[in-house]
């Protein structure tokens, strides 16, 4: 990989990390619009820790009050009904589905999974339901059939059965091409959350599994295996971050006032593309995966 192949996967993956829109698709397609080879799931997961860091830092104030209230309830039981408390014990019992999944799946998600094909329906299939879940909420919002926005849960009212069902969202994200903040945001929205506060624990939720997983994966990096080194690696992650901080801030006052439909409309249109291109036969499904084989070269596509 070259610094300046880094420095662009770096800016997407800043750019595509909160947005549910998948990041994980944008760095594949960038790879295929380029004519490089696939960056792999490795070089992702590493990179995600630029944006989960800037995550951290954005929400540090309630990320400490969290922590403390954690530990606090370790020693004390009356402080696991406190808030802050009981988000540290559902962060974690969110986070279990996609640590199992995770691992039992990792050679999928580093080889069939990126296929295009998967990921241009990913996207558009996703894309529909966040739409359904959005309606939705924007119905709930003007009080349709009745109902008042304060109907609409906030993050005190998470439930030990929420919390799991988040957690089974965000493991949808293994695949690319559904976004992790996308597949968990369309849940929380579906069990009747506002759109902040599903935003909200969709970021919190991501942070211990995608830095697990970055971590994980840090022994592929510079691997003989891979195409990939640390330098570039690390350029790109330091840039997701930079990038992905700016981008949190836009997002949380964007969902305050507007819906998710641009979003919806994109990942759609981005996905009928994809599959238009490749069952035209002018992009190779696989593209990207082996730049000097294949029956259409990946700067053709």
């Amino acid at each position: 990989m070259s610094w300046f192949e880094s420095l662009v996967l770096g800016l997407v993956q800043g750019l595509t990390e909160f947005l549910p829109i998948s990041s994980s698709a944008h760095l594949r397609l960038t790879a295929v619009a380029f004519g490089w080879e696939d960056p792999g799931a490795a070089f992702t997961a590493v990179c995600q820790i630029g944006t989960e860091a800037a995550v951290i830092i954005y929400f540090r104030k309630d990320i400490a009050r969290i922590i403390s209230a954690w530990f606090r309830s370790l020693r004390d039981a009356r402080v696991r009904s406190e808030p802050d408390a009981r988000m540290g014990w559902l962060v974690i019992v969110g986070s279990i589905p996609i640590g199992v999944l995770g691992v039992t799946l990792k050679d999928s998600i580093e080889g069939p999974f990126r296929d295009l094909r998967l990921i241009a329906v990913n996207l558009i299939v996703l894309g529909i339901i966040l739409g359904v879940a959005d309606r939705l909420a924007a119905r709930d919002a003007t009080g349709g059939r009745h109902r008042a926005i304060r109907e609409r849960k906030t993050l005190d009212q998470l439930s030990v059965r929420d919390g799991l069902m988040y957690g089974l969202c965000q493991a949808m994200a293994l695949v690319p091409g559904v976004s992790r903040s996308g597949a968990t945001i369309t849940g929380g929205l579906f069990l009747g959350y506002r759109r902040e506060a599903a935003a909200r624990y969709s970021f919190l939720l991501a942070i211990p599994a995608v830095l697990a997983s970055g971590l994980y994966e840090l022994t592929e990096i510079g691997g003989e295996d891979t195409h990939v080194s640390w330098g570039p690696t690390i350029l790109a992650t330091v840039i997701a971050f930079f990038v992905g901080y700016a981008i949190i801030a836009w997002f949380m006052r964007f969902i305050s006032t507007r819906s998710f439909m641009p979003f919806v409309w994109y990942r759609i249109a981005v996905g009928v593309v994809l599959l238009v291109l490749i069952l035209a036969g002018t992009l190779d499904p696989k593209a990207g995966e082996d730049v000097d084989e294949g029956p259409i070269s990946t700067s053709e596509a």
